[in-house]
């Protein structure tokens, strides 16, 4: 219509010649547009939704996308994703892409599969809901697409970098993959195989790691759950153990302690969780050290610290276990102590340069953070940033915090440690987070979060922070969860705990699902 009724060109000729349609599609268009009937087949579907879709007869153009979805099958659904793409057929695009992901298993054998480009390839197998039952399994893929032409070496390295291959069996990787040529004389795909092996390797170091290829896909039966550990409220310290799944927001109840406890520590070193110090309900500080086993959803007394250690900082560093500072029931405490998982032993390392209690401490690259915490009697925050490195026995101070804070939590993500909530004479209860950059010894600050939170627990999954429970002030206590995207500088509310709390502590896990895709606790995943 609007070629004939305006000023182009084709509205002053006699005759109009269409290219990119077939004569004989017009034909059946011409008949369509009297009879309103029109016979589609295997033989002439993808010409007449060509030809409609040129001339906008949408009927027919629907009609044609709905017949061609009723035809797919593993054989000819990347042609149909293709041609749906080119016509821009958005619902049968995206259906035809829905078939080929649940299907990768079968459609990655087809010819039509086998001729695809690099790029289209990687937008496939770079997608969270590729349905495999193991990585291995594109990975094979990916091979076959590289054998059918020799053209496509110089195209394999940017597709290997979709193929998750910390999620690989080290032995696949050591046997097979690592023995391949095109693999063996390419820097990139050795600088692949290395971050897969420090993945593997380096398990308390998997927060540092992330990233895409690092993430299970959904259908791996792998979820990344939030445990949050014991923690108190205005009436009562808990003993409760449970798991938060972000993606569906529900709560599993786990094996709850043998105690109850707040105050205290927690780390994760691949599948294990390490509870140590605390306080107790009568108000005495803890020696105790315990180990979860999400296999067996139980938990196991280790051997007990040297000192009783409540509001205690607690980090994975290099698979060991640090307790730093704290309270040991009548002061506070400059001294570190080091737990070795394999002798079941704790140790004495270098004391912090003063005592404090309540810091917020991570570990990253290597080294053991301690930001902020409490140096005198009213509990005031302070601002310093403290650094010990393990290979030289020794402590330092880096830049110190933009905002003066005891009681706050700290996580890494993507390189940098971010420092969450807290508490300052000053300010109180703060909102506040600030982020560090250890390349460049700089703070900056973040957008604030919805709620003040002192004391509340923090976990990273899928490059998001959460943040739980936590006081607003001396007599409330919160049961919201926050989330940062880092990417927006944002924070939105986006669920509850079963009951509000501080105190508590929290670290993300991977645990598998079962057969409903419900998280079981008692299945810890071996990745």
């Amino acid at each position: 219509q609007a070629m004939f009724s305006t000023d182009l060109m084709e509205s002053r000729q006699e005759r109009v010649s269409i290219s990119g349609v077939e004569p004989q599609m017009i034909g059946v268009l011409v008949s369509y547009a009297y009879t309103a009937e029109v016979v589609i087949t295997r033989a002439n579907v993808q010409a007449l939704l060509a030809a409609a879709n040129l001339l906008d007869i949408m009927a027919v153009r629907e009609a044609c996308c709905t017949f061609m979805e009723r035809q797919m099958d593993e054989m000819n659904c990347v042609g149909i994703h293709c041609f749906a793409e080119a016509h821009s057929c958005r619902e049968l695009e995206r259906r035809s892409l829905e078939y080929i992901l649940q299907h990768f298993s079968t459609v990655c054998r087809q010819e039509e599969f086998l001729s695809l480009s690099a790029d289209k390839l990687t937008e496939i197998i770079a997608s969270d809901h590729l349905n495999v039952p193991k990585e291995e399994t594109v990975f094979e893929a990916v091979m076959l697409w590289l054998e059918k032409s020799a053209s496509r070496r110089q195209s394999f390295e940017k597709v290997l970098e979709h193929v998750r291959l910390p999620l690989i069996s080290p032995y696949y990787i050591h046997d097979v993959i690592e023995s391949l040529g095109v693999v063996r004389e390419s820097l990139q795909c050795q600088r692949l195989i290395s971050e897969a092996k420090d993945y593997m390797l380096l398990q308390d170091r998997r927060g540092e790691l992330f990233g895409p290829r690092t993430r299970p896909r959904r259908s791996t039966g792998t979820a990344e759950v939030i445990v949050t550990v014991g923690g108190e409220d205005d009436k009562v310290v808990l003993r409760s153990v449970e798991s938060f799944d972000p993606v569906t927001a529900q709560w599993k109840s786990l094996a709850c302690l043998p105690f109850a406890v707040s105050k205290h520590g927690l780390v994760v070193s691949g599948s294990t969780l390490y509870l140590a110090g605390g306080e107790f309900p009568d108000g005495s500080a803890s020696r105790e050290m315990w180990r979860y086993d999400p296999c067996f959803d139980s938990w196991l007394e280790m051997a007990p610290m040297n000192v009783a250690r409540s509001e205690l900082g607690l980090a994975m560093l290099d698979g060991f276990v640090f307790a730093v500072g704290g309270w040991e029931g009548h002061s506070r405490l400059d001294s570190v102590e080091c737990y070795d998982p394999h002798t079941n032993t704790w140790y004495f390392v270098e004391s912090m340069k003063m005592a404090v209690t309540s810091p917020a401490v991570v570990a990253l690259d290597g080294l053991l953070y301690v930001t902020g915490g409490a140096v005198l009697e009213d509990g005031d925050g302070m601002d310093l940033a403290q650094v010990y490195n393990p290979k030289l026995c020794s402590w330092t101070e880096v830049a110190p915090m933009q905002i003066a804070r005891s009681g706050s939590a700290a996580c890494i993500l993507k390189g940098k440690i971010y420092v969450i909530g807290g508490w300052h004479a000053s300010t109180e209860n703060t909102d506040k987070v600030e982020c560090y950059d250890p390349k460049t010894n700089q703070w900056t600050m973040c957008a604030p979060m919805k709620e003040r939170r002192y004391r509340p627990g923090v976990a990273v999954v899928d490059g998001r922070i959460y943040v739980l429970g936590g006081e607003e002030g001396w007599d409330r206590y919160h049961d919201t969860i926050e989330r940062y995207c880092e990417e927006a500088d944002a924070w939105e509310i986006v669920g509850e705990m079963p009951t509000s709390r501080s105190w508590l502590s929290c670290v993300s896990l991977q645990v598998r699902k079962d057969a409903r895709g419900a998280c079981r606790p008692g299945m810890a995943s071996d990745r």
